[in-house]
C-alpha cells in the first residue's frame, strides 16, 4: 500500500503542473471562450490535453488512487468538450432552428397537422351551420366574456363598429393590447401541446370547440351582409393566429399518436422521437403567435381599409406557404 502511494505521488509530482496549466486554460476558455486565450496558448492547449489524456491512461494502468484517476477523468472532459463541441452563438443556432429544424419538423408532423386542421374547419362549419339555422345556439358555441356586445342581437351597425373601431386608441394602449393578445393565444396553443400526452383526445375537443366559436362568429356577420368585412378584419392576423394554434395542436395529435401507436419502437422511444419533433414545433409556433399578436393589437386596429386588409393577408398567406413549404430542405 505505501509503495502504490509513493507510486501516486511520484506520478503526480511530475506532471502536475502541465495538469494546472492545462485547467488554468480551460477555465478561462470556459468562461470568455476561445477568444479569450492567446495565439500561444491556443497552440499548448491540444498538446497539454494529449499529456494529461495520456497520464490518465497511465494512472488507469498502474492503479493509482481513485481520486486521482477522477480528477484527471473530470479535466480530460472539460478540455474535450472546449476543443471539439460545436460553437454556435444565439444567433446563429436561432437562425438554424428558423431556417431549418422549424419548417423540417413540421413537415414531419404534417399528417397530425391536416388531422387537427380537419376537426377545427368541421367544427367551423358546424358551428355555422348551425347558428344560422337558429342563432340563439349562438350562445351555445361562445363564451359570453369573448362575444362581448356581439351577438344574433347586435345590429350591422355595432358589428361595423367592432370591424372598424379601434383607431383612436394610443400607442401604449395597443401595445398592451397586442401583449395581451400574444399571450392569450399562445397558453391557448401550448395547452393543445401539452395535451397531446393524453393520447391527444382532449386536443380533438380543443379544435373542435375553437372551430366552432369562429364559425358561429362568421354566421352571425353573414346573417347581417358582413362577411366580406369581416374576413378583412380576421384574415391579416388569423393565418398566422390559426396556423400556429393548428401547429401546437398537430404537436399535441403527434405525441398522442406516438404513445398509442408507437409502431416497430418502444412506446418510451417512440414518445422521446416524437418528443424531439413536436417540441421544435410548439417552440416555433411561439414566434407565430407573437406576430399574429402584433398583427391583431396593433395593425387591425389602425388599418381600416378592406383592399389593404386583404393585401396583407395574402401576403401573409403566401409568405407562411412559401417558408414551410421550400424552407429547410436539403439540395440533392
Amino acid at each position: 500500500m505505501a509503495e502504490i502511494e509513493l507510486k501516486s505521488l511520484q506520478f503526480r509530482r511530475e506532471r502536475e503542473a502541465s495538469w494546472r496549466d492545462l485547467e488554468g486554460l480551460v477555465s478561462r476558455a470556459e468562461s470568455g471562450g476561445l477568444g479569450a486565450l492567446t495565439a500561444q496558448e491556443l497552440s499548448r492547449l491540444p498538446q497539454l490535453y494529449r499529456a494529461t489524456l495520456s497520464a490518465l491512461s497511465v494512472a488507469r494502468s498502474i492503479s493509482l488512487d481513485r481520486a486521482l484517476e477522477s480528477y484527471l477523468e473530470a479535466l480530460c472532459g472539460r478540455a474535450y468538450l472546449v476543443m471539439y463541441r460545436p460553437r454556435r452563438d444565439f444567433l446563429t443556432a436561432l437562425r438554424a432552428f428558423l431556417l431549418g429544424g422549424f419548417p423540417r419538423a413540421l413537415r414531419e408532423t404534417r399528417r397530425a397537422l391536416l388531422v387537427a386542421t380537419i376537426i377545427f374547419f368541421a367544427g367551423a362549419a358546424i358551428g355555422f351551420v348551425e347558428t344560422r339555422r337558429d342563432p340563439a345556439r349562438f350562445g351555445e358555441f361562445v363564451d359570453a366574456r369573448l362575444a362581448g356586445e356581439r351577438g344574433p342581437q347586435s345590429s350591422r351597425e355595432d358589428l361595423e363598429e367592432v370591424l372598424y373601431g379601434g383607431a383612436e386608441q394610443s400607442k401604449s394602449g395597443l401595445a398592451a393590447f397586442a401583449g395581451y393578445l400574444f399571450w392569450n393565444n399562445a397558453r391557448i396553443g401550448l395547452a393543445s401541446f401539452a395535451l397531446g400526452g393524453l393520447a391527444g383526445v382532449p386536443v380533438f375537443f380543443l379544435m373542435f370547440n375553437n372551430g366552432s366559436m369562429l364559425g358561429a362568429f362568421v354566421a352571425i356577420h353573414t346573417e347581417k351582409q358582413l362577411g366580406f368585412e369581416l374576413f378583412g378584419w380576421l384574415l391579416p392576423h388569423g393565418i398566422t393566429e390559426i396556423l400556429a394554434l393548428l401547429i401546437c395542436a398537430g404537436a399535441g395529435l403527434h405525441m398522442g399518436h406516438a404513445l398509442v401507436l408507437p409502431g416497430r419502437l418502444k412506446r418510451g422511444d417512440a414518445l422521446r422521437e416524437a418528443g424531439r419533433r413536436a417540441g421544435q414545433v410548439a417552440l416555433g409556433s411561439v414566434l407565430l403567435f407573437f406576430i399574429a399578436g402584433l398583427i391583431e393589437g396593433i395593425f387591425r386596429q389602425r388599418v381600416q381599409s378592406d383592399l389593404i386588409r386583404y393585401l396583407v393577408a395574402s401576403l401573409t398567406g403566401i409568405l407562411w406557404f412559401v417558408y414551410f413549404v421550400f424552407a429547410g430542405r436539403v439540395r440533392r
